[in-house]
């Protein structure tokens, strides 16, 4: 049985959220979207559900945190190539997100990271596994 994750992630504006992650390549579900929720489908098991912070609010008893001011969450997600790392990175700018800190490139890593208009942090990584698992041991990297 292959195990799914639901992203929960508060938003200010839900159509404006809707259409950042739209315009990243993102596919809304519309069976688990509604006025208060938009369920956005990444791949076949990562989703992130969108929620006003009233729909939000009903999850949790803490404090909702304002994520342009408080780290939060990290969201690390895989991508095929390091085009694929900026792609998505640069989708995410034009979109209105923010790039809050330089790529990161280590030769067998590389990645980016960005901001959603509601301040969630996004890193879009590309890895070389043989490669990092040589540097890891010491060894040379084979290219």
């Amino acid at each position: 049985m292959s195990r799914l994750i639901f992203v929960n992630l508060p938003v200010a504006d839900l159509p404006a959220a809707r259409a950042f992650y739209e315009a990243i390549g993102f596919t809304n579900n519309p069976t688990f979207t509604d006025e208060t929720a938009a369920c956005m489908v990444l791949s076949d098991v990562i989703h992130v559900m969108l929620l006003t912070h009233d729909k939000f609010a009903q999850f949790t008893p803490k404090r909702i945190a304002d994520a342009h001011e408080t780290s939060e969450v990290l969201i690390c997600i895989s991508a095929g190539s390091r085009e694929e790392v900026d792609a998505i990175t640069d989708k995410a700018i034009a979109a209105g997100g923010r790039e809050p800190r330089e790529k990161q490139d280590y030769g067998f890593m590389y990645g980016r990271s960005f901001e959603d208009p509601d301040g969630h942090v996004w890193e879009p990584m590309w890895m070389d596994l043989q490669a990092a698992q040589a540097a890891m041991q010491g060894e040379p990297a084979i290219a």
